[in-house]
C-alpha cells in the first residue's frame, strides 16, 4: 500500500515525458503558440508533481512515522488529483480551446498547494 505513491508518481512521470515529447514533435505544427505553451505548462507541472508523489512514496516507505501520518496520505492524494485536474484541464484546453476549462485549472493548482502544505505540516509535526 505504501508504494502506491511511487507507482502513481512513476505512471504520471512516464505520461508527462510521453506528452511532452508528443507536444514537441507531433503538435508543434498543429497547435498555436499559445496552445503549445499551455500544453507545455501542463506537462511541466505534471512532471514536478509526479516527482513529488515519488518523494511521498519514498518518505512513507523509509520513515515509519510518515507511514502512519495522515498528512502524507493527504499530500499524496492532493498531488494525484492536482495532476488530473490541473494538467488534465490544460491539456484539454490546448486541444479544444474551450475557455471554461481554464476555470477548472486553479482547482488543480489549489490541490498542488494543499499537497505541499500537508508535507510541510508532516515535517513540522515530525521534528
Amino acid at each position: 500500500m505504501n508504494n502506491q505513491w511511487i507507482a502513481l508518481g512513476s505512471v504520471f512521470g512516464f505520461l508527462s515525458v510521453a506528452m511532452g515529447a508528443f507536444g514537441a514533435h507531433a503538435l508543434s505544427e498543429s497547435l498555436s503558440e499559445k496552445a503549445l505553451s499551455v500544453y507545455h505548462t501542463a506537462a511541466q507541472y505534471q512532471m514536478v508533481h509526479s516527482l513529488a508523489l515519488v518523494a511521498v512514496g519514498i518518505l512513507v516507505a523509509a520513515v515509519p512515522s510518515a507511514a502512519q501520518s495522515g498528512w502524507t496520505q493527504w499530500a499524496g492524494w492532493a498531488f494525484t488529483f492536482g495532476i488530473v485536474i490541473f494538467s488534465g484541464s490544460l491539456y484539454a484546453l490546448a486541444f479544444t480551446d474551450i475557455k471554461i476549462l481554464g476555470a477548472i485549472t486553479p482547482i488543480g493548482g489549489l490541490l498542488f498547494l494543499a499537497g505541499w502544505v500537508c508535507l510541510a505540516l508532516y515535517g513540522l509535526k515530525a521534528s
